[in-house]
C-alpha cells in the first residue's frame, strides 16, 4: 500500500488522535519508526536547527528540504508528512514544491500563510499574507500532486494577527480551497482550541509545542474536542539535545566515556538502528567473485 493511502486511512479511523512524532533527519526518523509509531512529521524547524544549525525562521532551501525527505522516506517505511513552509513562493512555486516533495517520498505536505520568509509559530512578530493569496496556494498544490491519495494540510498562523475567528475564517476558506487537514497555528486556551473544531468542520491539527502557546493536553482529550493530529514536532530532537550534553558534560568533565555508556545506545543498538545486517547480507549477496553466468557459445 501507497504511503499516502496508508496516512489517508490512519486520519480517517476516527477512533483517536493520530500521534505524529518529528524528526530531523533520517536517523531520528528510524527511532521514531522503531518506537512504533504509525507516521513520521519532517519538522522544517527541526531541519533548519539540526542542518543549518539556525532558528526557524524560512532559512531553509526546498532544494535542501527535498534532499532530507528522500533520506528519510529511503530509511523509513512510515508515512511523511512534510513541513513545506510557505512553499517556497507563489502558486507557481508551490506547484513546484509539491511535485519535487512528492517524487522525494512526501506522504502529506503542510502549506502556511505566513510571508515569506515565514517564523516559528510560537515566534513573535508574525505577517501572514491574505486569504486569496492562501487559497490560490491550495489550488495550486492540490492540482500539482499526482497521487490523489497525496495529503494536502493547510496552517494558518492568523490567531497571532487578527484573532480567533479570523482563523477559524481562514481555516473554513482553506478548506473550501481543497485542504484535507486543517492547522490553525497557536491557540493559546483549551477554550480557543474547542471553538476552531467546533466552528470548521474538517480534520485538525494539535501542535503540541512544549514551552510554546498552546496548551499541552492528553492525547484522550485532543480526541474529545475533535482533533485528528496531535504533532510533536521537536520532542525527539529535544530530548536528543539532553542527551548529547549529558554525554559531552561527561566527557569534559572526566576526560573519557567508560562511565558514561549507560548515557548512550550500546555499539549494537546503534548498528541495528541503521540496519548494519541489512546491508551486511546486500554486500554478502551481490559481492563481486569467480561466480558468474554461463553463457551459452551456441
Amino acid at each position: 500500500m501507497r504511503t499516502t493511502t496508508r496516512l489517508r486511512q490512519l486520519l480517517d479511523s476516527g477512533s483517536r488522535p493520530l500521534v505524529l512524532p518529528g524528526a530531523p533527519n533520517a536517523l531520528t526518523a528510524r527511532v521514531v519508526e522503531e518506537s512504533g509509531f504509525e507516521a513520521v512529521y519532517v519538522s522544517g524547524a527541526g531541519v533548519s536547527n539540526t542542518y543549518l544549525g539556525m532558528p526557524d525562521l524560512g532559512l531553509l532551501s526546498m532544494s535542501e528540504l527535498a534532499a532530507h525527505v528522500a533520506a528519510m522516506a529511503d530509511a523509513v517505511s512510515l508515512p511523511l508528512v512534510v513541513d513545506a513552509d510557505t512553499g517556497f513562493g507563489n502558486p507557481l512555486n508551490v506547484q513546484r514544491t509539491v511535485r519535487a516533495l512528492e517524487r522525494a517520498g512526501a506522504a502529506a505536505i503542510q502549506i502556511e500563510d505566513q510571508v515569506s520568509p515565514k517564523k516559528c509559530g510560537h515566534f513573535e512578530g508574525k505577517e501572514i499574507v491574505s486569504t486569496e493569496e492562501m487559497t490560490g496556494k491550495i489550488r495550486a498544490a492540490v492540482d500539482a500532486r499526482t497521487d490523489d491519495d497525496l495529503v494536502v494540510i493547510a496552517r494558518t498562523d492568523a490567531r497571532a494577527v487578527e484573532g480567533i475567528e479570523a482563523a477559524c475564517e481562514r481555516a473554513a476558506a482553506f478548506s473550501e480551497a481543497g485542504a484535507d487537514v486543517l492547522f490553525v497555528e497557536a491557540p493559546t486556551s483549551v477554550e480557543e482550541m474547542a471553538h476552531i473544531t467546533r466552528t470548521v468542520p474538517g480534520r485538525h491539527v494539535a501542535n503540541m509545542v512544549e514551552g510554546g502557546l498552546t496548551p499541552l493536553l492528553p492525547n484522550a482529550e485532543l480526541g474529545e474536542l475533535g482533533f485528528s493530529v496531535a504533532l510533536y514536532a521537536n520532542a525527539a530532537m529535544r530530548g536528543a539535545v539532553t542527551g548529547m550534553r549529558a554525554v559531552l558534560d561527561h566527557l569534559a568533565k572526566h576526560g573519557d566515556t567508560r562511565n558514561a555508556q549507560d548515557l548512550m545506545i550500546s555499539w549494537a543498538e546503534r548498528q541495528n538502528l541503521v540496519r548494519k545486517p541489512h546491508f551486511d547480507e546486500l554486500d554478502s549477496r551481490y559481492a563481486a567473485g569467480d561466480a558468474r553466468p554461463e553463457v551459452d557459445d551456441e
